[in-house]
């Protein structure tokens, strides 16, 4: 595949990857889904060397909290995102951490008192961009009727209204996240369900067992994330029969890069675009 051509491709095992791509498009569209993260995956990491904000960060850099609380959370995400992606460190040891961090930062916004309406001006106003490629990648697997489970570590709620706003909230899609519980105003008054963090995706996963049982003739996965913690999100999955596994590495590349090798069948390295995953699927579908 000439898209594999591109320095940005690593691949540990060409034959192993071609083997299951090959499996892949003998399955075709009914036995396919689709399993992904969101931040920095299926939304850019940076543009023209510029970070792009997450769904948290879209909330920490608007005017929807006070400029002490900004501040605060700019503190934590200094703190623990050089923890969340330390080559030297096991998830073990990062799990309390990212426990931690996810804790004190939702604990703000509730304190913060955000409202649900501001939040399609905030996504609007703010510089979050979703990879090149994106609409293709949405409406070929809408039009084969794929479906795609995106299991973020995010704001549900944030999440959702990007997606909308870029017009690819199909009917295929689910949406796996930390959503808000707002009050009767729409005011937020704590988050609703278990915490997903960057490091428990497993147990996420096996929280939605019933969703992935509905799909159990789809028993083909095309898996992509940008973290260690993300190759755990199919496990929810009852009947695996091929997995392919596309990992993108954004930050801390060389310190990284052989781990990432190691776990993902592809690793893409700094590709802001969805070009790989969308030359895949045009074979299978």
């Amino acid at each position: 595949m000439p898209e594999f051509e591109k320095s940005t491709v690593h691949i540990k095992d060409p034959e192993r990857v071609e083997q299951v791509i090959c499996d892949l498009i003998k399955g075709g569209a009914p036995k396919l889904q689709i399993i992904t993260d969101f931040d920095m995956t299926l939304s850019k990491f940076a543009v023209n060397g510029k970070r792009c904000p997450t769904c948290h960060n879209i909330i920490d850099n608007c005017k929807l909290v006070t400029e002490e609380c900004c501040k605060k959370l700019i503190q934590l995400k200094d703190t623990y995102y050089p923890i969340e992606i330390d080559p030297h460190l096991t998830i073990e040891e990062k799990y309390p951490f990212m426990v931690e961090w996810y804790f004190k930062s939702h604990t703000l916004l509730v304190e913060q008192r955000l409202q649900k309406d501001k939040l399609p001006e905030v996504v609007r106003e703010s510089d979050v961009s979703l990879r090149e490629g994106y609409e293709q990648f949405f409406d070929r697997l809408l039009q084969h009727g794929v479906p795609v489970f995106i299991f973020s570590a995010g704001l549900g709620d944030v999440l959702e209204e990007i997606i909308r706003q870029a017009g690819v909230y199909h009917n295929n899609v689910k949406v796996v996240s930390n959503f808000m519980d707002f009050d009767e105003n729409g005011v937020i008054r704590g988050f609703k369900g278990e915490l997903i963090h960057v490091y428990n995706k497993h147990d996420g996963a096996l929280r939605n067992t019933e969703y992935f049982r509905q799909l159990k003739d789809n028993c083909n996965i095309i898996l992509m994330g940008d973290s260690l913690g993300d190759l755990n999100m199919a496990d929810g999955v009852p009947n695996v029969e091929n997995i392919l596994k596309i990992g993108f590495l954004n930050d801390k590349v060389e310190e990284r890069l052989e781990k990432y090798m190691d776990s993902y069948d592809i690793v893409l390295v700094k590709d802001e675009s969805l070009e790989v995953p969308n030359s895949i699927l045009q074979r299978i579908l």
